[in-house]
Order: structure tokens, then C-alpha cells, then sequence
């Protein structure tokens, strides 16, 4: 299969970039460390239209992040280190050596054989560890689940997830019992935080077992939570109130409406 009318607009982006890093005062200053942060706020505005599944703003989003890859692109061979082409023929090449099950002779039927090949070829390219793909700058959340899948990857994982939540339990069960309802010093704030950490590690991983995403998962709450503040929040104005002034009960009249919504 080839497409044409997609690779012309790809040229197109291409020669307005150019046109841009020449002539656009903005444009001209930029360097690798000063879009870093910008391709940052364009993932995670990719992320958000997902999120509401609003397919005109994920085509909008997807061509921003578009734009940024030819600008790196761009500054790269300014530089005289890459190309947009040394890209595209680096990704292909990345493809068709991690898939020797679509183009060689190795079998993987299943997505968990899939991923296994794609850990061991990483090694065999010189990786480490099969957790050093893993970005330091993740958020931890997600950091988490991506720790756990490749783990799983490597074969070291759990069988069932009944033991997974005999964990989550075990892990709920000792926080509660060590910290909760206690005044607590610096020195057991520390622990606490690890054991924290602990329990919603665990947490992550059942999830992961029941195939929900957390990261999606507490951010749906995150909008929801949104959701019924602001109308709390309008409710209260329309009575000429503040939420300052307002008692528990009456703000949770308020909360209950939302969740009615």
C-alpha cells in the first residue's frame, strides 16, 4: 500500500517549516531545550481530547505534535546531526527488527509473546535492563504501570490476581494499622510515605491485572470531581453565598445534586 496524497502532505509540512525557521522571527530562535517543555503541554493537550474522545481536537493536537517532530527534525540537521528522513528510516528500520514476527521467521501469536520478543531484542541491543526504557521523567503513575508491564515482559510477574489483591490488602492492611489515626513524627512520616507508596504500587498493579489504565482511571475522577465542585460552586453563587460560609451539610445538599447530573 502507499499514500501519496499523505506523503504530499508531508512535503508540505516540511517546506513551511523551512519557510518558517527562515523568515519567522519566533521561529528562528527556537532550540531543542526551548520547544522541550512546549511538546510537553502538546502531549498532554493530545492526551485531554482523548480523554473526552472529541475526534476534531485529537486531529488538531496530533498535527501540533506533527509540527514539533519536523521542527526538532529541522534543528537536527542545522545542526548537522539528523534529518526528518534519518528519523522516519531510524523508526522503520526499529519496527521491522522488533517484529521478526511479521517480517522473519519467529512465531508470536499472542500480545504477551509479542512483548516478551520486544524485551529480549532490546537487551540484545545493548540495553541494561529491561527497566531502562523507562523514562525518569515519567509521572509516577504511569511510571508505575510502564515498570510493571515490562517486568511482565521479562516474565516476573504474578499468576493470578487474586495474589495481586492479597497484596493490596496486605499493604492496605499494615499502613492502616502503623499510621493511620496517629500523630506521626518527621522520622515516621518518611515510613509512612513508603508504605504509601507501597500500597498504591500494589493498587497499580491490580489494576493492571484487570486491564484498567489508573492513570486513566484518576484522572476520570479528577473531571468528575471537577464536574460537581463547579457546580457547587454555582449553586452557592446563585444563593449569594461563599463556600467559606457555608456548613458540610449544606455544601453536601449541593454535592449530591451534581452527582444527579
Amino acid at each position: 500500500m502507499r499514500y501519496p496524497a499523505a506523503g504530499e502532505a508531508f512535503d508540505r509540512l516540511l517546506c513551511i517549516m523551512d519557510d518558517l525557521r527562515e523568515k519567522c522571527p519566533w521561529d528562528k530562535k527556537q532550540t531543542l531545550d526551548s520547544l522541550r517543555h512546549l511538546t510537553i503541554e502538546e502531549t498532554y493537550e493530545l492526551s485531554d481530547a482523548i480523554m473526552e474522545g472529541d475526534l476534531t481536537e485529537i486531529k488538531k493536537e496530533i498535527g501540533d505534535i506533527f509540527l514539533h517532530l519536523v521542527f526538532y527534525s529541522k534543528i537536527g540537521a542545522e545542526k548537522g546531526a539528523f534529518d526528518v528522513t534519518d528519523v522516519l528510516h531510524g523508526i522503520c528500520e526499529k519496527l521491522i527488527s522488533r517484529h521478526p514476527h511479521v517480517y522473519g521467521d519467529v512465531v508470536a501469536t499472542t500480545e504477551e509473546e509479542v512483548k516478551s520478543n520486544w524485551e529480549s531484542l532490546k537487551l540484545k541491543e545493548g540495553n541494561k535492563s529491561v527497566l531502562s526504557g523507562v523514562p525518569g521523567s515519567l509521572p509516577a503513575l504511569v511510571k508505575a504501570m510502564r515498570i510493571q508491564e515490562k517486568a511482565r515482559g521479562a516474565g516476573f510477574d504474578w499468576e493470578e490476581k487474586e495474589q495481586v489483591w492479597g497484596k493490596v490488602e496486605e499493604e492496605l492492611g499494615e499502613f492502616k494499622e502503623t499510621f493511620v489515626g496517629k500523630e506521626l513524627s518527621l522520622e515516621q512520616r518518611v515510613e509512612a510515605e513508603g508504605e504509601l507508596g507501597d500500597l498504591i504500587f500494589s493498587l497499580v498493579n491490580f489494576a493492571r491485572f484487570i486491564d484498567i489504565n489508573p492513570e486513566t482511571a484518576v484522572e476520570r475522577t479528577n473531571k468528575k470531581f471537577i464536574k460537581r465542585f463547579q457546580h457547587l460552586e454555582k449553586r452557592a453563587s446563585e444563593m449569594g453565598k461563599a463556600l467559606q460560609d457555608m456548613t458540610l451539610a449544606e455544601m453536601d445538599v449541593f454535592w449530591e445534586e451534581a452527582k444527579g447530573l
